[in-house]
């Protein structure tokens, strides 16, 4: 079976639902409140165990009724929590407002993910079994950097979500194999608003890049290849939190399984689909049955 590990953050995602967002200063009534498992890193293992993969998380969550909650979502959903550790002080947590148009806008609070700061070496002897190591920035961009040098010194292909949006050092460029960020992220990283300019840009730091386009689907380039874009399935939005994560959880399965690039983004696009039509962040992620039927149900739309 195929092996992911994740080196990232988990939260608690404190989601209000509300018909349009306020802006500043305003406030607004809000037809629903939840607490719902998440965090970039726990959102990606979930989405890679459902889509089929072994998976294992390294992180922290904090000594409080949110560290436990977190780690018996994570569980719920097959993904190992040998090495997510406790420690003393809350969990982070995110706090999300989602409109009737299904955008959200989000505020993380890092908790005990801010605590992540160096790899143990069980950490490095975990990466060292992986078929790919799935990175993002809410963990310390030290430990970050540390988990992707680890990753490419044993061999093991690296996936980075650039998100939250930051400058990225070079040493950890240098060390990412497959770079995802949405065209939000991709703009920021290199000023150009065009994906396909960001695209290109960003493979003089990386092999290989994937754009996530939200509903105009994803734009692949790699060096000394024509890229290629893969649409979405339409489908009518109800709530975008963690679409991009499942995306990349599946895509990473998707990709170490062997599949081509063009396939593996199809197939992930059909799980992101599924997963925007559901509410909440890894409650809404789909399991594999699903995202076969829908990539098969998508192929049979385009023959």
């Amino acid at each position: 079976m195929t092996s992911i590990v994740v080196l990232g953050s988990t939260n608690m995602d404190l989601v209000a639902y509300v018909a349009k967002a306020p802006g500043r200063g305003e406030t607004v009534t809000g037809r629903d409140f939840r607490t719902v498992p998440g965090g970039k890193g726990a959102n990606q293992a979930v989405a890679a165990a459902r889509a089929g993969a072994e998976v294992s998380i390294i992180g922290a969550v904090g000594a409080d009724d949110f560290g436990l909650r977190l780690r018996a979502a994570l569980e719920h959903s097959g993904v190992d929590t040998d090495l997510l550790r406790t420690v003393e002080g809350p969990s982070g947590t995110a706090h999300i407002v989602v409109d009737d148009e299904g955008g959200n806008a989000i505020v993380v609070i890092p908790g005990a993910n801010g605590t992540v700061t160096s790899l143990t070496h069980g950490d490095e002897a975990l990466i060292a079994t992986a078929d790919a190591l799935l990175l993002q920035l809410e963990l310390p961009l030290a430990v970050v950097a540390e988990g992707a040098r680890a990753a490419r010194e044993r061999g093991v292909r690296t996936v980075l979500t650039p998100a939250p949006a930051r400058a990225l050092p070079t040493e950890l460029l240098s060390v990412t194999d497959l770079l995802v960020p949405n065209e939000h992220e991709a703009a920021a990283l290199t000023g150009h608003t065009d994906p396909l300019a960001a695209a290109r840009s960003l493979l003089d730091d990386v092999p290989e890049v994937v754009v996530t386009l939200g509903a105009a689907g994803c734009l692949y380039a790699a060096r000394g290849a024509d890229p290629v874009t893969v649409p979405t399935p339409r489908v009518r939005a109800v709530d975008t939190t963690a679409a991009g994560d499942t995306f990349v959880g599946a895509l990473a399965v998707a990709l170490a399984e062997g599949r081509p690039a063009p396939e593996a983004l199809a197939w992930a696009s059909a799980a992101a689909a599924l997963s925007v039509q559901r509410e909440g962040a890894s409650t809404s992620m789909p399991y594999r049955t699903e995202i076969d039927a829908a990539a098969a149900d998508l192929e049979g739309h385009r023959v």
